[in-house]
């Protein structure tokens, strides 16, 4: 994208975009991404293209959940990788928790590929899809998960994440984190924390945010948790939304 300066005010769009079409020139990404990507891009537009206060108040609620967790997982789906794998990595450091990767459009040959990328960014521990361990309430091929990953997690972080395996993992007694543009999705309202944000913004925001949380108590995140109104949270995404971005 070098044809475009930084001061042009779609930069960073224009940027993910690009990054999104080199994922699927690489291997890492599907195809179908593409089209997910450009829904996620309007309703981006929508809110302005930056943090909200309800996309803030939702991370600082995740980075308390994330460290009250005995075993947090961080799920990674081709977009993902595409568009913020330093970042992830970078996030799994700080948590001390794995990368696994899962994918819609299931392919060993992109999940190699996958891992391999992440490899090269930094990531030094990748969990990779088996058939030795089955999600519960869920029949696409997102079930097959690793069996000291995502199946034995007690909170999953799982940005860009598709509502079906988001439910399941509900129902599993597990605890799920999301990023999505959408607050009407069923994976945004079926999740117990939901950033509604870009991924781009959305995980440097939680890395800072639990950055902050590691100064505080036991306690004193659990009382965090507790004042999260997800509700309360997903409106004011909503209102933001109609609103086009207006206060």
């Amino acid at each position: 994208m070098s044809d475009v300066p930084p001061s042009h005010p779609r930069y960073v769009s224009l940027r993910c975009r690009d990054a999104i079409v080199a994922g699927v020139d690489k291997g890492i990404t599907s195809a179908h991404g593409l089209i997910a990507h450009g829904r996620g891009e309007a309703l981006d537009y929508l809110i302005g293209e930056r943090t909200r206060p309800f996309a803030r108040q939702a991370a600082r609620a995740a980075a308390a959940l994330l460290l009250l967790a005995e075993r947090p997982v961080i799920s990674v789906n081709g977009n993902v990788a595409a568009l913020v794998a330093v970042e992830m990595v970078e996030l799994g450091r700080v948590l001390g928790a794995p990368l696994e990767i899962n994918i819609f459009h299931a392919s060993k040959a992109r999940e190699r590929k996958m891992k391999k990328h992440l490899l090269e960014n930094g990531a030094t521990q990748i969990l990779m899809p088996s058939t030795k361990a089955e999600l519960s309430f869920i029949d696409s091929q997102r079930r097959f998960v690793h069996p000291e990953g995502i199946f034995t997690a007690d909170v999953v972080f799982v940005p860009l994440e598709d509502g079906d395996r988001c439910e399941a993992l509900r129902k599993m007694g597990k605890k799920v984190v999301v990023v999505d543009l959408n607050p009407l999705s069923r994976t945004a309202r079926k999740a117990n924390i939901a950033l509604v944000d870009n991924v781009v913004r959305a995980v440097p925001v939680l890395i800072e945010e639990i950055g902050k949380a590691k100064k505080k108590s036991t306690k004193a995140l659990k009382r965090v948790v507790d004042a999260y109104d997800h509700r309360q949270v997903l409106g004011a995404a909503e209102q933001c939304l109609r609103r086009g971005g207006r206060a």
